[in-house]
């Protein structure tokens, strides 16, 4: 085959399989080219991808070159992201072209065969879906891929939820940003000394070392992850807090020592799974005293719509996780007990949050790369490019809800105003 023709021939097969333009340019392991110019290009490395993508022709596909460094970006990848949003966020399956209208594609550029094993980044979990067991593998999936990765993309702050981003000036950062974000969560949750919080889904530790060095609480944090606690132990030991935060490695329906002051649910919800969630907040209203208020931090599906099959972050980033629109959320918490007081929407605060940890990755990408594979890198670079464009598109969103466990006769203990909370210390 002349090598001009690789390029067009990829092309075609490509528009042929997802069912529209490419809208980027394209360039063929030969080093030969096709498509519109002043674009990013997107580099087909091996023939393999393309039989992925012939097998599996939506962004799962997709995903799986380019994990495997199959396919590459050249140039802006939010822009190429940005451009190809269509094929990587679509509602539902493309679904496979007749054979024959790419019969002669397939056969020039010599990629039949069977379908390729996905790269070993990709998880496939076993058991009863949002059970004890199978939580635990998910959770290990996605944060037991080493503190010291995480340190990288995360910062010094080790926060791993989006920034409140209070300012703009130049020397206003991501650390800053976290910084106040949980501050904003302990002044809504208006801690006070000798106060006792509950931090489902602790993470490593941050909210529970601030809630306890700023604000004089005692805090219990909860996680599944053996790193995240390990680090966290580590942080509170150093920190000469061990007698007021415990990190302990528990599921939260294993819960029995409330009531609590106050309850903070930070990034956790996406992991309990909207079948579950009822239970959770059940679980959560219980373990509140009368009077107490719970935090609620999740990512919300926008205008979400059914769509069949997997995805990519469900095969390689959150395996099992679930986004419901916030009204879901405010109705679960309010069936199970809560008064809901506040919502507050933080959707740029998130794009924001994951452009500044995508350019942390590619500032220490050889270390990513050497303490995890290639393929995880490349999983995390573009779960989160993905995801700020997301967020900045209003796909996604994310939300801050207050709820109050009343007291009996309707009593929340809840000042008049929001001032008291939406001025930064």
């Amino acid at each position: 085959m002349p090598t001009e023709s690789i390029a067009p021939t990829i092309k075609a097969l490509l528009e042929n399989l997802l069912h529209t333009p490419i809208p980027i340019r394209l360039r063929a392991w030969d080093g030969s080219e096709a498509g519109p110019r002043d674009t990013p290009v997107l580099v087909v490395r091996h023939r393999r991808a393309l039989r992925r993508l012939l097998w599996q022709p939506n962004e799962l596909g997709l995903a799986r070159a380019y994990v495997a460094g199959e396919i590459d970006v050249h140039g802006d990848l939010y822009d190429a992201l940005g451009r190809l949003a269509a094929l990587l966020w679509q509602a539902s399956d493309i679904g496979r072209p007749p054979v024959r209208a790419v019969a002669r594609d397939l056969l020039r550029l010599g990629i039949l065969g069977t379908p390729p094993k996905p790269p070993p980044e990709e998880i496939a979990l076993s058991g009863t879906r949002h059970s004890k067991r199978r939580d635990s593998q998910a959770i290990s999936h996605h944060y037991d891929v080493g503190n010291d990765f995480y340190r990288i993309v995360l910062g010094p702050s080790m926060v791993y939820s989006c920034g409140y981003w209070t300012s703009t000036d130049a020397g206003y950062d991501l650390a800053a940003a976290q910084r106040d974000k949980l501050d904003l969560i302990c002044r809504k949750l208006e801690l006070r000394p000798g106060m006792r919080l509950l931090d489902v889904g602790c993470g490593w530790g941050s909210l529970a070392l601030h809630a306890a060095r700023e604000y004089g609480v005692q805090v219990v944090g909860i996680t599944l992850s053996t790193e995240q606690a390990d680090f966290a132990r580590k942080q509170v030991a150093e920190a000469g807090l061990t007698g007021q935060v415990e990190i302990r490695i528990q599921d939260y329906r294993d819960l029995d020592d409330g009531p609590f002051d106050a309850i903070s649910s930070i990034g956790m919800a996406e992991h309990v799974g909207t079948g579950p969630y009822g239970e959770y907040a059940a679980i959560l209203f219980r373990q509140l005293r009368p009077g107490g208020r719970l935090l609620n931090h999740q990512i919300a599906a926008i205008h979400p719509q059914p769509k069949p099959g997997r995805s990519f972050i469900d095969a390689y980033v959150f395996p099992d996780g679930e986004l419901a629109p916030i009204g879901t959320t405010v109705s679960v918490l309010e069936e199970a007990g809560f008064e809901v007081r506040d919502v507050q929407a933080l959707r740029e605060h998130y794009a924001r949050t994951l452009r500044a940890w995508v350019t942390n990755l590619m500032a220490g990408w050889s270390t990513a790369v050497r303490l995890t594979s290639p393929g995880r890198a490349r999983v995390w670079r573009l779960y989160m490019t993905a995801s700020a464009l997301a967020f900045e598109q209003g796909r996604i969103g994310v939300n801050q809800v207050l709820a109050v466990k009343t007291h009996r006769g309707g009593a929340s203990d809840m000042p008049p105003t929001r001032a008291g909370w939406l001025e930064t210390r």
